[in-house]
């Protein structure tokens, strides 16, 4: 790849580790990471003209692929009228619109800049609404890098958390939970013991930052009857699902009402933004109308709005998600097969246009059978259909993507690579 290593030995020299985010860095592969150049529908360009089938769609938010023609329009118009001015715009009330009509348990609407924003005050509004500290979250599911959530399970099954980064104060870690995903039992128990100190739960609902991860029949629906019982909130975290698993998201999918939910991604068109919201009630307390304080200059960016209103509008109009769910499917299922008959024991886990290949025999329904899966195997994998012009997630924890840009042509192409990379690597 021509100019790479010269390119990520300058950016070395001045951003800490060559990035502006780890998982670009490529350490879970290794390697020299990809410098992207351009991206015009299913495909991406890199720096020294490589083309590739992108299935990474910058972590999610491209579901109408690179650079699609309304979304580019929308932006442009938006930056030519001004790029930010710190006041409310039209736009920020389309969006919020948009938003609820997709999503009706967000009665009322804050956006922010990213989802860690959106989470971190979702959160924050749960503990004042209750009048409780402890939040329950899951093993394995990402909920952006604020403090109170980058936490590790304890050392017991109901032992609260430990730090899971330097820079996280142990008594700021001590007010989460830990609990394994899908484990209805575990929950049960969290809140038979500790039921009155707990705020809120928060879940991805599919998990992504595991890999995907499906939740086991009534995983949600026990979530939803014992927050309820308790008088502690669920908060669904679809800062990836949203939009991309069904237009009102995992909560239209699987029919469950939370109290808050937190989006971004796609939200943006492809442009940094978040958003939370929920019950009047419980909205009505951030400032300006109640005692929870959330601000940002940037948040509900003109740009960022004009790209997510074309992108929400683009969806509502196609509803393509039948169509990207078959097209995900058969990406998947070819996968499989390829590895069955190479006789290597790998597992595509897949819901609506999302999927992961894990390379382990067992299925992965939580962050313990996830880790079993051979990373060392994946790296061969990827860096194979890299040098075949298909860009996957550059770790085995992801979640991959399609968008409605992706074609059967791509499909065919990817999986002849596939096979390739089976005789190649393994």
């Amino acid at each position: 790849m021509k100019n790479t290593k010269k390119l990520f030995s300058r950016a070395c020299r001045v951003l800490v580790g060559g990035v502006n985010s780890p998982v670009r860095a490529f350490r879970a592969v290794g390697g020299t990471p990809v410098f992207a150049a351009q991206g015009r529908g299913s495909r991406l360009t890199d720096a020294g003209g490589k083309r590739y089938i992108d299935y990474c769609l910058s972590w999610g938010p491209l579901i109408l692929g690179h650079a699609h023609p309304a979304v580019t329009r929308a932006a442009v118009l938006a930056a030519a009228r001004g790029a930010t001015f710190g006041m409310p715009t039209e736009g920020e009330v389309l969006l919020a619109e948009e938003i609820r009509r997709a999503f009706p348990s967000m009665e009322r609407v804050r956006l922010t800049s990213s989802g860690t924003e959106a989470v971190m005050s979702a959160l924050r509004l749960a503990r004042a609404a209750t009048g409780r500290d402890v939040i329950v979250k899951f093993s394995g599911c990402y909920h952006g890098h604020s403090d109170g959530l980058l936490v590790a399970a304890g050392s017991g099954a109901l032992t609260l958390g430990r730090p899971d980064s330097a820079g996280v104060p142990k008594a700021w870690a001590r007010m989460t939970l830990v609990l394994p995903y899908n484990d209805v039992r575990a929950v049960e128990t969290a809140f038979r013991r500790a039921g009155r100190a707990i705020a809120a739960v928060i879940v991805e609902p599919v998990v992504g930052n595991m890999g995907v991860v499906l939740p086991a029949p009534g995983f949600l629906e026990t979530l939803r009857r014992l927050t309820a019982r308790h008088g502690a909130l669920l908060v669904f975290d679809e800062v990836i699902t949203g939009f991309r698993v069904a237009l009102g998201g995992a909560q239209e999918r699987y029919k469950i009402r939370p109290d808050l939910t937190c989006l971004g991604k796609i939200v943006g068109g492809g442009f940094p933004i978040g958003a939370y919201g929920g019950r009047r009630d419980l909205m009505e307390r951030v400032a300006p109308l109640g005692p929870v304080y959330q601000a940002g200059t940037l948040s509900g960016n003109p740009v960022a709005v004009a790209a997510g209103l074309a992108c929400l509008r683009e969806l509502r109009r196609r509803r393509p998600y039948g169509a990207l769910e078959k097209l995900t499917r058969r990406l998947a299922d070819g996968i499989a097969e390829s590895a069955r008959q190479a006789g290597v024991p790998a597992r595509v886990q897949a819901a609506a246009s999302m999927f992961t290949v894990f390379f382990t025999p067992d299925p992965v329904t939580d962050y313990a059978s996830a880790k079993r899966a051979d990373t060392k195997r994946y790296a061969r994998f990827f860096h194979s259909l890299l040098e075949q012009g298909v860009y996957f997630p550059p770790a085995q924890f992801e979640a991959a993507f399609l968008s409605t840009a992706h074609t059967g042509a791509d499909i065919d192409r990817t999986l002849e690579a596939v096979r390739r990379a089976f005789r190649a690597a393994f």
